[in-house]
């Protein structure tokens, strides 16, 4: 059987590992590649909307750059802004400022100043090697196209024959004969004039961010004619998505349109390249040699484990088996599986607690036995030791009366029988009820009674011994409902009472009082005028207890009254106990309120 399972989480073991490795071969080189890129697309379509909010509540280009740069860095996608012609809206540091004359419609309209834009013309490396053309007070001529109230450069040139850079896209837009013959002559603007300024940014700066991928310019540059060709076949009113490839590598472009403050249409355009993931996808691919020796290394470790760990839970049960042969059902089998193993580990234990029970239940009883037999031995020992004294009394009283030798007290002798035999009664009744009290059988029924109620009833019955003594009694009593056995808590405080009443000198004083401390009311009973040891106190609780001189069995009482109490209070779950005052003796116990 050992073998079989060995053999099974073997197996088990060595198809999850090759399943887990297919597993992740698919997943990498089919469905991950898509997943990355849906992701990706779906994280910028989001960042593009937050973009959006952002640019309409910009106060200017600087604004702009940083939600452009700030963008690049969290999405790793480029963004800018483009008008309704397709022309950057954010280009602040890339143009040269000429002044000069215009024609438009063969009319001459001097002392023009005009802006040129040049990130169309030429990339940000070509205008800063050429930098030297474009010096202020150089001559150029201008060549733009006018679309929505925006001119468009589509050619620029100097006397110099080198320098001369044009829009490719609108270049072909007038080589065009059919789109030529269809533009209006006022769409056409020429520019003469001389450059007053020029801003090129530097290609390391954070300013030439926005030129520095020539791919990204040449996305825009194509939109922008698409645009300019046919404006209303190329319009976009929604957010459009296009995937490109590019020199192997896979792009996408995002371009959504949004109304500006002023109502004109803005593009926002983006362009994600998912290059990252085919580089890692064929990282991986080449790493997968490496991971099928790991697997197999991890398949022998594996089976190595599980042998152990098939191996030790027969040890735990070898273990718990020889603990419970020696009678210690304290340890259980920690063992759930639902194989062999796991039904024996379950069937060991509920043997083990079947066991325990019936062996807890047989000790109960043994000590329950136990219990019962020490308290006959006890009874029938205290019984003879006690009825010892009485009935010796009444022998010699028997004798006397027999001989008749002084006939003169014959009523005496018969009061003094009568009296050892009441004694013997009181006597035997208590101990009839201490050991029913012992014998963990006696069940107390619970009761809802006033405790001062109680205390001045039993004060009136013992008012002759009481008043014989000449004795004080102090009463201190609230009137607060308990709950317990109103006839068993009465035996006890008559106990007390009594006890108080036979060692209490005369003419002093016995207190009762019930003090209320939050869910409990404590009563006490204090005789004035006697101490008991310290060293003894203890020992007043136990049956035929005789302290001292002062306590000897002449002045009453069986000796178990307290014995009797104590059986009654621990019955209650009741806190009890005995201590000297200043000038006495208390004796306490606490009751639960209602």
């Amino acid at each position: 059987m050992r073998v079989k399972i060995v053999w099974k989480l073997f197996a088990l073991t060595t198809t999850l590992c090759l399943l887990l490795l297919a597993t992740i071969y698919i997943g990498q080189t089919i469905f991950f590649k898509e997943y990355y890129a849906q992701r990706k697309l779906s994280d910028i379509q989001a960042n593009m909307q937050s973009f959006k909010t952002n640019y309409l509540n910009s106060t200017g280009n600087d604004s702009i750059q940083r939600l452009e740069q700030d963008f690049y860095l969290e999405n790793n996608a480029r963004i800018t802004t483009l008008d309704s012609n397709g022309s950057l809206t954010n280009a602040p540091d890339f143009y040269v400022e000429v002044n000069g004359r215009r024609f438009k419609s063969e009319v001459e309209e001097t002392n023009t100043i005009m802006t040129i834009p040049l990130y169309n013309l030429l990339n940000i490396e070509e205008a800063d090697e050429k930098r030297s053309l474009l010096e202020i007070g150089t001559t150029i001529r201008i060549l733009g196209l006018n679309k929505n109230n925006g001119n468009i450069p589509v050619r620029i040139a100097s006397i110099d024959p080198s320098f001369e850079w044009s829009f490719e896209g609108i270049e072909q837009v007038f080589n065009d004969k059919t789109i030529k013959t269809g533009v209006m002559s006022n769409s056409i603007s020429f520019h003469e004039g001389v450059i007053t300024k020029v801003e090129i940014p530097d290609t390391n700066a954070a300013t030439g961010f926005i030129y520095s991928n020539e791919l990204f310019m040449k996305k825009i540059k194509e939109f922008q004619v698409g645009l300019i060709v046919d404006e209303k076949n190329n319009r976009i009113d929604s957010l459009q998505t296009i995937e490109f490839t590019e020199n192997n590598v896979k792009y996408n472009l995002l371009i959504d349109p949004i109304k500006n403050k002023d109502g004109s249409t803005v593009y926002v355009f983006a362009m994600a390249s998912l290059q990252p993931v085919d580089e890692a996808v064929q990282m991986l691919k080449e790493y997968y040699g490496y991971l099928v020796l790991f697997a197999l290394l991890l398949i022998l470790l594996a089976s190595f484990y599980y042998s152990k760990k098939i191996a030790k839970p027969l040890l735990q049960i070898n273990k718990t088996t020889q603990k419970i042969a020696g009678l210690d059902f304290s340890e259980r089998i920690s063992i759930s599986s639902k194989d062999e193993i796991g039904d024996l580990s379950q069937n060991i234990n509920l043997l083990s607690s079947t066991l325990h029970s019936y062996i807890v239940q047989l000790r109960q009883d043994i000590e329950k036995e136990k219990q019962l037999e020490n308290t006959r031995k006890e009874f029938i020992s205290g019984v003879s030791h006690e009825l010892k004294t009485p009935l010796s009394i009444m022998k010699s009283c028997i004798s006397i009366l027999k001989d008749e030798v002084a006939t003169h007290k014959r009523e005496h002798y018969f009061e003094a029988m009568e009296k050892e035999v009441d004694k013997m009664d009181l006597l035997i009744v208590d101990m009839l009820d201490l050991a029913k009290f012992e014998s963990g059988t006696y069940k107390m029924v619970m009761d809802d009674f006033y405790i001062d109620k109680v205390v001045e009833n039993i004060c009136d019955q013992l008012y002759l011994s009481i008043a014989e003594k000449e004795l004080h009694i102090q009463q201190s009593l609230l009137p607060v409902e308990v709950v317990a056995n109103q006839h068993r808590i009465e035996q006890v405080i008559t106990n007390f009472m009594t006890n108080a009443i036979r060692y209490t000198p005369q003419y002093n004083a016995i207190i009762v009082s019930t003090v209320d401390e939050i869910n409990k009311i404590r009563i006490s009973v204090e005789n004035k005028g006697a101490h008991i040891p310290a060293e003894q106190l203890d020992k007043v609780w136990d049956r035929f207890y005789r302290g001292d001189a002062s306590r000897h069995r002449s002045q009453g009482g069986t000796g178990i009254g307290l014995a009797i109490s104590k059986n009654i209070l621990e019955l209650h779950g009741a806190s009890y106990g005995a201590y000297n005052s200043e000038d006495g003796v208390v004796f306490y116990f606490y009751l639960n309120k209602k």
